[in-house]
């Protein structure tokens, strides 16, 4: 970083207080007026597929041609008991319809459909056995309104009040979305409560002093503030969105990620104070000197969450921004705000053991040296022996299978859960959750017999249970609504395969009844997660490719070498797929989950890569320090030494927070959060103490090829610069300020490109303004190549500081036509027309 940039910030006591002010000024303001988090939280759209998708396009026509049918349905199950079960069950439905239908029923009830109030449809209502009946209540208004779920607990409480000796149960799309906020609403305190308490016992042990331990918490208060609140405006405009989950993850994520930044910083810091007794400049060297690696570790972190936009699914669109935001402000306040503090506290900051003993703990504990020595000593053994290891714990991908089902990841009891239990005893499977088979044909079908036998060949279809006996008919005449139960658990794997299946049978059948060009869409739940599986299998193929890529190009410009980048990625995906498969084995085989959920194995290697590079590009950073004075394998091993105490705590803060989130009862938290802790400890105690430097070791002067080590001597009178190198250097300069202007350009274009993609507001004028800036970032990309060519010819890979941010903008490029890909696959962008077909003419 600039060093007048430190001194205005880090100079003195008086200028630290001035940072520290503008920070609390900044989250105090912000606070003020910013909306609260949880107002502008969107929990409804995470859970659906792409907005092009089938099942949406089927659910969008259902709003459109069935006025009033659009309404979220509550479902409350009631079965009897005993002999007279079926007797029962009836008197406590007409008790229930009764009270439900009465003018002082809960506002948000718009009608009851029963065996009272629909005689006609009571085979869809009761049970073959008639000792259990449906009560469906659609509500009005939106799940996540607080008036919708104060509604659904008063259909609860009516329901059980009028139940009299009958079980009875609220389900459905209603219920569960109730549920669903409750869960999630009941760990949030507990969530942060537990966050701040692990991470104070753990920072006191480290550093051994109270005030110390509370720096990293205080800037992450400070951090956790600012991004909450700036999150918060920009939901609140419809520029992001932010879910419970989002926040819940982001709570963790600043935790680990600010803590860990606290820690790098104040190690230097203890290091400096050996040689510099002046507090105000050992603060300055440290962060001189942990810039360039905590800028990469943060540049990694947000520009993977940022890849998350590539996905077409809302459900990994919208995770990347809102933690991207929160990592970006964490990083200026550890910059910024924890120096600070830390020289405004003084010599206080080190009580009761004081500066020489916190300077002296950062040589390095004798573990650390012992650990070195057998990695300089024993490589091929030691690096063989943790890959074996790796593979073993891999193994467990064997059994892995994803799941689809809501209600099976509450790892709490919930009414929901208990009322679709009741549905697949007394109705089957699949009656939790029927899909719905839209037909739009060309021609009106109101007259015509095509509806009739369009039902009769959807009840001989493959995994069809049965079909309602009366089709629906669209407000236009040429759309027929078919209620399809499948004899399949509507969540499983089978049930999701069967919708292209069903899809075609559909279409056939249209065809056999002789609608032509008919159109054909399936609605529903289980259609809707196969969308959402079809989406989430695509996206994970970008965001892998798209995340390795951001790495190996911040690895490539950080280290300067094309192998290392190589063999760094290359322990990340082991690390990944070690991770994965214990999880696998751990949550399916020993807590007997039904599966990992859907967007978890997305979330666990973007975050697992994003933040498991963060140790090797500590450990590599100092390696490279090191070697200006020591041949390779004592730089590895000072570098193992001195970064051993302070990476291994920072691992253990951030595998511990992620570990919290084990406490969350939510089965996707879960899992997450055993992944992280579990994968993060491998990273720290594995991969970078062991695997990493045993690497370096093998290779030796050629870990960092193409660079070379340059081992600084003597330095000897400097001769003067002849009239050559004076005109070469100020080429060289002349090239440098031309390739860091193209650069920005580049990275201009590619922002406004990015913009007219995402935004939607003005589409009749987006097509056009990305062919512009598609055309300019084009051009420029082009001359861009070119001049990181002869940048790097020219200054043989040893590129400065002033153009590292500039060559961050060589990973957009990659981003574009995925982006282009995503941009028209949601809609937003329109699809090429089709070429028009050559009619010849009579």
């Amino acid at each position: 970083m600039n060093s007048r940039l430190l001194r205005c910030l880090l100079g003195s006591r008086k200028r630290a207080a001035v940072v520290v002010v503008f920070w609390v000024l900044i989250a105090g303001l912000l606070a003020g007026v910013a909306p609260a988090l949880e107002s502008v939280e969107d929990n409804a759209s995470a859970n659906l597929p792409p907005a092009a998708s089938d099942s949406m396009k089927a659910r969008d026509l259902v709003r459109a041609q069935l006025p009033g049918q659009d309404a979220t349905p509550a479902i409350i199950v009631v079965r009897g008991e005993g002999a007279d079960a079926a007797a029962s069950a009836g008197e406590a439905v007409a008790r229930i319809t009764s009270v439900l239908s009465e003018s002082t029923r809960p506002d948000r009830v718009a009608s009851v459909i029963s065996t009272v109030t629909a005689p006609d449809a009571a085979a869809e209502l009761v049970s073959r056995d008639r000792g259990a009946q449906l009560v469906i209540v659609p509500m009005t208004g939106s799940p996540s309104e607080e008036s919708f779920q104060n509604a659904v607990d008063e259909v609860r409480a009516l329901a059980s009040e009028r139940a009299g000796p009958t079980e009875v149960a609220v389900t459905g799309p209603a219920g569960i979305a109730t549920d669903t906020v409750k869960v999630f609403s009941g760990g949030d305190k507990v969530l942060l409560l537990a966050t701040i308490l692990l991470v104070l016992v753990i920072l006191l042990a480290i550093y051994r002093s109270p005030l110390m331990a509370l720096v990293p918490l205080l800037a992450v208060g400070v951090a956790m503030r600012v991004s909450e609140t700036v999150g918060a405006l920009l939901a609140d405009a419809g520029i992001i969105t932010v879910s419970s989950q989002t926040a819940s993850i982001m709570t963790v994520l600043l935790f680990g990620v600010g803590t860990d930044y606290a820690l790098i910083i104040t190690a230097r810091y203890r290091e400096a104070l050996l040689d510099e007794p002046d507090r105000s400049r050992a603060m300055r060297t440290a962060v001189h000197q942990t810039a360039e690696s905590v800028l990469a570790s943060a540049s990694t972190i947000v520009l993977a969450m940022f890849a998350l936009l590539v996905a077409a699914s809302p459900a990994l669109r919208g995770f990347g921004p809102y933690l991207a935001l929160g990592v970006a402000v964490m990083a200026l306040v550890a910059f910024t705000f924890i120096p600070a503090l830390i020289l405004l506290l003084g010599k206080g900051v080190f009580w009761p053991g004081g500066v020489d003993k916190a300077a002296e703990r950062s040589r390095g504990a004798g573990v650390w040296h012992r650990i070195a020595a057998l990695v300089v000593r024993a490589p091929v053994r030691v690096a063989s022996a943790v890959i074996v290891l790796l593979l073993v714990l891999s193994a467990g991908l064997i059994g892995y299978q994803e799941s689809f089902n809501t209600l099976s990841g509450f790892r709490a009891a919930t009414e929901s859960e208990r009322g679709q239990q009741l549905i697949q005893e007394e109705f089957g499977p699949g009656e939790i959750a029927p899909s719905t088979v839209v037909i739009r044909s060309q021609d009106d079908l109101r007259s015509s017999p095509a509806p009739a036998a369009i039902a009769a060949a959807l009840a001989d279809a493959d995994d069809v249970g049965r079909v309602a006996e009366r089709p629906r008919l669209g407000a236009d005449g040429r759309t027929v609504f078919y209620d399809v139960v499948l004899d399949l658990d509507p969540y499983s794997s089978e049930a999701l395969d069967a919708i292209a299946p069903l899809k075609e049978a559909a279409q056939a059948a249209a065809e056999a009844a002789g609608v032509q060009d008919a159109t054909v869409f399936i609605g529903g739940e289980t259609a809707q997660n196969a969308d959402i599986r079809s989406a989430l299998d695509r996206d994970t193929t970008f965001i892998v490719l798209l995340v390795l890529a951001i790495v190996t190009a911040v690895l490539i410009l950080l280290l300067r070498s094309l192998l290392a980048p190589l063999y760094l990625v290359a322990t990340l995906i082991l690390s990944f797929l070690a991770t994965l498969g214990a999880t696998t084995f751990f949550t399916l085989t020993v807590l007997g989950d039904d599966g990992i959920g859907n967007r978890v194995t997305a979330y666990i290697f973007v975050f697992l890569v994003a933040l498991g590079v963060d140790y090797n590009i500590f450990i590599m950073s100092r390696f490279k320090q090191e070697l200006r004075s020591l041949p390779p394998a004592e730089a590895i091993s000072a570098a193992l030494t001195r970064t051993g105490g302070v990476v291994s705590s920072a691992g253990l803060i951030l595998a511990a927070t992620f570990a919290v989130l084990m406490t969350q009862p939510i089965r996707e938290l879960f899992q997450f959060g055993f992944a992280m802790a579990f994968g993060i400890l491998l990273d720290t105690f594995l991969i970078r103490s062991l695997l990493v430097p045993a690497i370096v070791r093998l290779l030796g002067d050629h870990a960092l090829w193409p660079a070379r080590p340059t081992r600084s001597t003597t330095p000897s009178t400097p001769a003067a610069p002849d009239a050559q190198d004076v005109e070469a250097s100020v080429r060289t300069a002349r090239l440098l300020r031309a390739f860091t202007w193209i650069a920005v350009i580049e990275a201009c274009t590619w922002a406004g490109l990015l913009i007219g993609m995402y935004f939607k507001y003005v589409p009749e004028t987006t097509e056009l303004g990305v062919r512009i800036f598609g055309a300019l970032h084009g051009a420029a990309f082009i001359v861009y190549v070119l001049l990181t060519v002869l940048v790097a010819i020219r200054l043989r890979w040893r590129l400065g500081r002033t153009t590292f941010l500039a060559l961050m903008a060589a990973i957009p490029p990659f981003m574009t036509v995925a982006f282009e890909i995503w941009a028209r696959r949601t809609g937003r962008l329109p699809r090429p027309a089709a070429a028009p077909q050559l009619t010849p003419s009579p």
